[in-house]
């Protein structure tokens, strides 16, 4: 039997998960077990929980066939804890290092007591931390072991069960669940507390308690399941009434329960606007209900908020609000509410267009901050004419880009009058960066975020403590993306790191990007066609080379000598060069023995034609190696400079043991991979099997379909098609000599 068991309900926290796991099973004690219960999870949280259970025999999961809530998913884990003691760990939450050890060192030199309290810290999203403000009550003075009758002052401690051991022994004769509903743990902890016989503390800050700045916590959710709040304290009191000491804790249970009703109707993202009356006069009956004889209220402001509830005076709860608002309007009214940008951007015009209703068939598309008609958006807008033409699609378009418009494409200049007028009356805007700050997002507005790729370099928030992120404002980066309503995936991979990274309340859609649809759908004529477009030969080899940016880089300094690569493959290979968008390809001299098999292709918009045309990519550290993964066509990873780039910029996993094919970090080992067939040969294939079946989830041929008919058609993401399973796939066909590879078997590539 394991001394601690941890309990962790898992919902919708991949991005956190990992983090959460990996601060228990990195502590030096060691006689524990997890109990991690998926509580149908409709993330990628239950496969990563499995994953973990098959590496260490210390971790059991549970699998819930539907959704039950916190509560529940507990009481499932407490059927199958063993140990001693029973820990509560949310999976957004981590353990400080140390702390397993402290707290069993704790429970045994205390005796086992019933119920240990050790000490937390709340861990915000931009790093801030706060301690407990109460940690002075779990200093260890006087007795070591003691009920709650002699420290009574411990109710004032925030009511989270996870921040406390609990004897299994003792949960089971005291016959504690968790009842279902939000704040389920006000019960749990009043109980407990008052029932123990023997408390002990424990003034060591063990648990990191996250606060997630949008999700993941009903602190910061909009509902009417805060009036739960009501059925816990009923709960509570009658818990009370089958005590014989109950008299003696109805003051401050009374007390705890004022406090947290006037904690919900203070906080603002709570109640929703029109239930914050019934939810006021619900609390007023319980005040009138429970006060206890002779109660005193607290005095100043706090004594006058308890006195409108035994009045019942909403309307003067509301009047001193409005008083609170008003002065703090008043004093702000010089700081005029849209700055000098804004001012600039924000006309008369654009603010009167927003005072007009919205054209609900009006939608915007933009990419890469109007460089052109491109990328996911590019492929949503096309679907988009074919299963919901009634809908107007504009785009829009910078003036010096305007001449790569289709024909036959309505577009509008970026900063133009037009421009703003179609951003204040569009229902849909699609992006896959941010508009700009001045856009003012109106209820009914549908802003979807597209993404440009999955990330292997870092980005949002976890850039933060790295070098190349110094001058970015995060806070304005989290304000414009707080406009999401939809965030569109490839693989789980990506949702995970977006929940860490934009911890805004948009809802990620698993769909497949868009633009990767052409890679599953098109034909051996598409391909051929790619390359005609290309003046490229249908014999030839053809590696593409897209290098990422540095950030680190004052200039652009070529990370390639491509005469002397080409010279080295000879004249059947072909290299397409794609530069980054913020640097500029070398050129080819005229003349050079190597013109017309060095190409230049920084400014063709659609790159899914160059992965067409393509036999090999050739990368670094280029979100281009998910997208082309899903051709199954070689990819070799060129990474000269991997440890600056991984310190300066920072990536999320290891692209040299992790990589999609061969790798090569000087030259000459490119040199030799490319000339030597390694590009293509079996490890490189097996290092690509493993690579597309972690990255490759969602995309097979019907993306855009599933975003047009769930954003635009409004229908149900259950009635959509269901992805094709990876091995089911046929990606486009693979154009030249590599039709004549070698290929392994399915068997032989796993």
């Amino acid at each position: 039997m394991p001394r601690l068991s941890l309990v962790v309900p898992v919902y919708n926290v991949q991005g956190y998960l990992v983090e959460c796991l990996e601060s228990v099973l990195g502590q030096d004690f060691r006689d524990f077990e997890i109990v991690a219960v998926d509580d149908c999870s409709p993330d990628g949280s239950g496969a990563l929980l499995d994953e973990y259970a098959a590496r260490d025999e210390r971790i059991r999961v549970i699998h819930l066939s539907e959704n039950v809530g916190l509560g529940r998913a507990r009481n499932a884990a407490l059927e199958e804890a063993r140990g001693d003691y029973v820990l509560f760990l949310d999976s957004d939450d981590t353990l400080a290092p140390g702390s397993l050890a402290a707290i069993a060192e704790r429970l045994t030199a205390a005796g086992d007591p019933d119920v240990l309290i050790y000490d937390y810290v709340r861990t915000y999203w931009n790093g801030e931390t706060r301690p407990n403000q109460k940690a002075l009550l779990l200093k260890e003075a006087g007795p070591g072991v003691f009920s709650l009758a002699e420290r009574p002052q411990l109710l004032s401690l925030l009511q989270i069960v996870c921040n406390k051991a609990y004897r299994r022994d003792f949960i089971a004769q005291e016959g504690f669940t968790f009842p279902p509903g939000y704040y389920e743990d006000a019960l749990w902890t009043f109980r407990s507390l008052i029932s123990a016989e023997r408390i002990a503390v424990l003034d060591r800050v063990c648990l990191l308690y996250r606060q997630r700045r949008e999700g993941g916590n009903i602190l910061s959710t909009v509902s009417r399941k805060h009036f739960d709040i009501f059925e816990q304290y009923r709960r509570v009191f009658e818990f009370l009434d089958t005590r014989a000491d109950a008299e003696r804790w109805r003051a401050p249970i009374f007390r705890k329960m004022v406090d947290h009703y006037l904690a919900i109707l203070e906080r603002p993202g709570r109640l929703p606007r029109d239930a914050r009356a019934e939810f006021f006069h619900r609390a007023a009956a319980d005040y009138r209900a429970r006060t206890p004889a002779g109660f005193q209220k607290p005095a100043g402001s706090r004594g006058k908020k308890y006195a409108l509830l035994e009045r019942d005076a909403y309307a003067g709860l509301v009047g001193a609000k409005a008083v609170v608002k008003l002065r703090a309007k008043a004093g702000g009214y010089a700081r005029t509410t849209l700055g000098r940008t804004r001012r600039t951007a924000l006309s008369l015009d654009y603010r009167h267009q927003l005072r007009l209703p919205l054209d609900e068939n009006l939608a915007v598309f933009s990419a890469f901050g109007g460089r052109g008609v491109t990328c996911n958006p590019a492929a949503i807008a096309t679907e988009v004419a074919r299963l919901a033409p009634h809908i107007r699609r504009v785009w829009a378009v910078r003036p010096d880009a305007v001449d790569q418009v289709p024909e036959g494409v309505d577009f509008v200049r970026v900063g133009s009058r037009e421009y703003w007028a179609a951003l204040a009356r569009a229902t849909y805007l699609v992006n896959n960066v941010n508009f700009p700050d001045a856009v003012v997002r109106r209820p009914g507005q549908i802003h979807v975020q597209t993404h440009r790729g999955t990330p292997l370099k870092s980005m949002g928030l976890d850039r933060r403590q790295y070098p190349a992120s110094a001058n970015i404002d995060f806070a304005a980066m989290l304000q414009r993306c707080d406009r999401w309503d939809f965030s569109i995936v490839a693989n789980h991979f990506s949702s995970a790191v977006w929940q860490r990274a934009y911890p805004c309340s948009y809802t990620s859609l698993a769909t497949g990007y868009p633009r990767n649809d052409v890679l599953l759908n098109s034909t051996a004529e598409d391909v051929r066609e790619a390359r005609r477009a290309l003046g490229v030969a249908e014999d030839a080899t053809v590696f593409l080379y897209m290098p990422t940016h540095r950030e680190y880089q004052r200039g652009v300094a070529p990370r390639l000598d491509l005469e002397k690569l080409a010279g080295r493959l000879g004249p059947d290979a072909v290299l397409l060069v794609r530069a980054h968008p913020d640097d500029h390809p070398a050129k080819t001299p005229a003349g050079s023995p190597s013109e017309g098999r060095i190409i230049d292709v920084s400014g063709h918009l659609a790159v899914e034609r160059l992965y067409l045309a393509a036999d090999c990519l050739v990368t670094d550290y280029s979100s281009a190696m998910f997208d082309y993964a899903n051709l199954d066509r070689p990819i070799v990873i060129y990474a000269d400079d991997w440890e600056t780039y991984s310190v300066v910029r920072g990536t999320y996993f290891d692209v040299l043991t992790q990589a999609p094919g061969a790798v090569a970090t000087t030259e000459e080992e490119l040199a030799d991979v490319l000339g030597s067939g390694a590009w293509r040969g079996e490890r490189a294939a097996l290092a690509r099997d493993r690579f597309r079946r972690r990255f490759c989830d969602f995309d097979d041929g019907r993306a855009a379909e599933r975003v047009v008919r769930h954003i635009f058609l409004k229908e149900d993401l259950a009635d959509l098609p269901p992805v094709v399973p990876l091995d089911e796939r046929t990606p486009a066909p693979a154009p030249g000599p590599s039709r004549d590879a070698p290929a392994l078997t399915p068997t032989t590539m796993r």
